[in-house]
């Protein structure tokens, strides 16, 4: 098993980054969300971070 992990400021770039790393080469076992918020003087910073575990398919040809 192996695991990675995704962290964006925006939920949209996280999700683009999660398909992309998704392939018929990849079974995935199971997957984290998770949020963070904080405030930097007068703006909101937001963490959007996912951590998937998964395995690696081998097609035989």
């Amino acid at each position: 098993m192996k695991v990675k992990v995704f962290d964006e400021s925006h939920e949209s770039d996280l999700e683009k980054s999660i398909n992309n790393f998704l392939t018929d080469e990849v079974e995935v076992i199971d997957i984290k969300f998770s949020v963070g918020v904080s405030i930097f003087s007068e703006e909101q910073v937001y963490c959007f971070s996912a951590l998937i575990l998964y395995k690696t398919k081998y097609i035989n040809n």
